[in-house]
């Protein structure tokens, strides 16, 4: 096997989206260090681009609107969020988003040239900021990407991410394949930036490159991963068949649109948690027997001149946000859960990072507040940077984070309980053709979302895992094709999923047992799989 550098780099950055970038770029102005990065389709492609939601920060610079904006993070996180991680989150977000705009970045703006500021569910005060209206994470993407190939020496795109290496305990680079060819890329620090799996599920707003191939990297060496029972749902996208769904974002509800029955009433808090917006529409949809509920943003003024992203996928399916109701259910949106992190990013295997949707740093918790995703990234790949940069090198502490307890104070320690998933049967198939694949992929999608989507019960999880188990026996235990690669990562994802989901016997945040309806204290602790 060939290695593609003619030397070992610093650092390799897998992944493209606002999280490894913005690593990326802030390493490549470290005097010394020798920056690469590998991405599966063109740099500019991650989920980062589909994001719609703003970034949340308290850019005011006053103390008490960032507790509040730690306050609003824990209460979404339902007793699960690391408040020293939420802590660094709200601490140094704001200085994050003036790096961007110091990169080119162009934030929407009012009358005056002062940053226009957003109130979105679960937010307690007006502090997100947006870039054309719902068109964010096409603007950090944009900017991000630019830095990057202006200072990054190694760029390797149309390159799949197949495994890491691991040597002596550490890990020190990827396999990777392009073109049928599988070579290495060796690394003193790999930093794991894949985004989420949103392409586990039939309905979501996630691109197709959301096929959760980090997470699948470290299950299958062994790392601690945590929390991927909690796939949060965003409760409004577009009911249409394009696929990814178009998301109405939550800037929406925030300037004032309904949601509204079939009979046209309101029946929910538009501005409540996501996952509690997302469980009234879908117990909405079941008391109605539909598939959709209604959005009503016929009361907004200046739709065009807000959301004129929103209003070209309105448009393009025909309908007019001025006089027409919006017909929108939950979709699978954004992976709570993942690799487990330290406040630097360091994962239970030296040499091994992981940054952003496809990291567990403890700052969602069960549930997480919208707009703090292109945040989390934007902090803590920039923290992975800084403390490679200081010679760190891992591992973190898998067990425990601190959470807050009922009295307010922040002197309990939470533990993480550990989990078995049983492995799949390794597979004897072949090689499978494209329709095939697709096929998989589908039958994959369709009974994560019936069976393990918004409602679960230990009958449907079960379900669920017996479909996968089919789908596997249908897998090669190994290939090049990344089209393969992809299923097979689903499906470890998948299995994993639906083992912690299993394992957690109540309902908190994103994860919703309907034969378990309550919160349980004894359940407040992270399910880890992993070492």
């Amino acid at each position: 096997m060939s290695t593609q550098s003619s030397e070992e780099l610093d650092l390799l950055v897998v992944g493209s989206g606002v999280a490894g970038l913005s690593a990326a770029v802030r390493a490549a102005e470290v005097e010394g260090l020798s920056v690469g990065v590998v991405t599966k389709a063109e740099l500019d492609l991650a989920t980062t681009r589909w994001a719609q939601g703003g970034v949340a920060a308290a850019l005011s610079g006053e103390q008490e609107e960032t507790d509040l904006h730690l306050a609003d993070t824990l209460a979404a996180g339902v007793g699960l969020c690391d408040i020293e991680a939420v802590r660094v989150l709200v601490d140094e977000g704001p200085g994050r988003v003036h790096d961007l705009i110091a990169l080119g970045a162009l934030f929407d703006r009012d009358e005056h040239g002062e940053l226009e500021l957003a109130r979105e569910g679960g937010h307690s005060v007006p502090r997100v900021v947006h870039a054309g209206g719902a068109a964010t994470g096409a603007e950090i993407e944009r900017a991000l990407v630019v830095a990057v190939r202006e200072r990054v020496r190694e760029v390797h795109e149309f390159t799949f991410a197949l495994d890491l290496i691991v040597e002596d305990g550490r890990c020190c680079g990827v396999t990777a394949a392009r073109d049928g060819r599988v070579f290495e890329v060796r690394a003193r620090n790999v930093l794991i930036a894949t985004g989420g799996a949103g392409q586990l599920f039939a309905v979501t707003t996630n691109p197709p490159v959301a096929t959760g191939d980090g997470v699948a990297m470290a299950l299958r060496a062994g790392v601690a991963v945590a929390d991927l029972e909690f796939f949060q749902f965003h409760p409004t996208a577009l009911d249409h068949p394009a696929m990814p769904r178009a998301l109405l974002s939550e800037a929406l509800r925030g300037h004032g649109a309904l949601l509204r029955d079939s009979r046209g009433e309101r029946f929910v808090d538009e501005l409540l948690p996501r996952d509690v917006v997302s469980r009234a529409i879908t117990a909405k949809m079941l008391e109605e027997g539909s598939d959709r509920v209604w959005l009503d943003a016929t009361v907004l003024k200046d739709f065009d001149v807000r959301f004129p992203t929103i209003l070209a996928d309105l448009e393009s399916a025909g309908l007019d946000p001025a006089h027409d109701y919006l017909p929108v259910a939950p979709a699978a949106h954004h992976q709570c859960g993942g690799i487990i992190t330290d406040l630097d990013g360091a994962t239970s295997l030296p040499g091994l990072w992981a940054a952003g949707e496809t990291s567990c740093s403890g700052v969602h918790g069960a549930n997480r507040l919208a707009s703090n995703s292109l945040l989390e990234g934007m902090v803590f790949g920039a923290r992975v940077t800084e403390a490679i940069s200081r010679g760190q090198r891992g591992p973190c502490d898998t067990g425990a984070m601190r959470s807050v307890n009922r009295e307010g104070s922040t002197d309990r320690v939470i533990g993480g309980r550990r989990i078995t998933v049983a492995a799949l049967e390794t597979s004897t198939a072949t090689d499978l053709g494209r329709d095939a694949v697709d096929e998989l992929r589908r039958q994959v999608q369709r009974t994560m979302t019936i069976h393990a989507g918004v409602l679960r019960t230990a009958e449907s999880i079960d379900t669920a895992r017996n479909d996968l188990a089919e789908v596997w026996a249908q897998l090669p235990a190994h290939s090049t094709d990344p089209a393969v690669c992809e299923l097979i990562n689903l499906a470890v994802v998948g299995v994993a999923l639906l083992g912690a989901a299993q394992a957690r016997e109540e309902s908190r945040g994103a994860h919703t047992r309907t034969d378990f309806p309550g919160t349980h204290e004894e359940f407040r602790v992270r399910l880890v799989i992993g070492s």
